[in-house]
């Protein structure tokens, strides 16, 4: 279902959550996101109603700046929100668009 990896050592000065690429997307995407230190990371995906319908990455995350792939072949087509999380607090949500 998903995928990551570390793309850079490079340490930016806050928090960071990218527009997944491509979007819309069928059936992949990409989700890059940045964090400044250490901290406990959650990136969730949600549907339009709000359900969690993915967790991503739900672990403890160095410095540096990360790429997540999300698969949606098993999701219907329609608009999702996905949330970075940093020691339980939403740093910021995004929109996409799965086109089927």
């Amino acid at each position: 279902l998903t995928g990551f990896s570390n793309t850079s050592d490079e340490i930016s000065d806050n928090y960071s959550l990218s527009q997944n690429y491509p979007n819309p997307f069928n059936p992949s995407t990409i989700i890059n996101y940045k964090c400044s230190m250490f901290n406990y990371i959650s990136l969730k995906v949600y549907d339009i109603l709000g359900n969690e319908v993915a967790t991503l990455i739900n672990e403890n995350k160095p410095a540096g700046s990360y790429d997540v792939q999300f698969n949606g072949s098993d999701y219907p087509s329609g608009i999702y929100f996905y949330s970075l999380i940093i020691d339980g607090n939403v740093a910021d949500t995004k929109r996409m668009v799965l086109l089927k």
